[in-house]
């Protein structure tokens, strides 16, 4: 155990939290996601597992440490919901609150149609599979940088 680091963060996810750079996306799904064939074409090459997980959960523990990237209008994108691209279904309302509360401010994020999002996610640095069973629950998430100490 390490103190002061959400407990849903394992090792893996911690490793791919660092190893990210400025701009590199992350992935993070529900459990209906095609994940295991999306991840294997990620830099990071596999699925990393937060099985007991919600969606708002996840993304709560991994903002709890990633920046969100300041230098475009949406770091935080989601699948849209087919039929009604504006809608926006209660998993993606709770990750909403949750980027607000990590940015200080209402952040809206961006939406993308299914198969954009799929092909976004295979570009990402890699696939964080949470156990949401809530359908459109998937966002990507840029990761921004770390200011320099004064």
């Amino acid at each position: 155990m390490l103190k002061n680091i959400d407990p849903l963060l394992t090792p893996e996810l911690l490793q791919v939290l660092a190893a990210m750079g400025h701009g590199d996306e992350l992935a993070v799904v529900d459990a209906n996601f095609p994940a295991d064939s999306v991840a294997r074409r990620t830099g990071h090459g596999r699925v990393v597992p937060l099985s007991g997980a919600s969606m708002p959960e996840a993304v709560r523990a991994i903002l709890s440490l990633l920046p969100l990237d300041e230098f475009v209008d949406t770091p935080v994108r989601r699948m849209a919901v087919d039929n009604a691209p504006d809608d926006l279904p209660e998993a993606q309302r709770e990750v909403q609150t949750v980027i607000d509360e990590a940015a200080g401010h209402h952040w809206p994020t961006g939406g993308m149609g299914r198969f954009d999002f799929y092909e976004a996610a295979r570009n990402s640095y890699a696939v964080v599979l949470t156990g949401e069973r809530r359908y459109y629950a998937n966002v990507l998430i840029r990761k921004g940088a770390v200011p320099p100490d004064n």
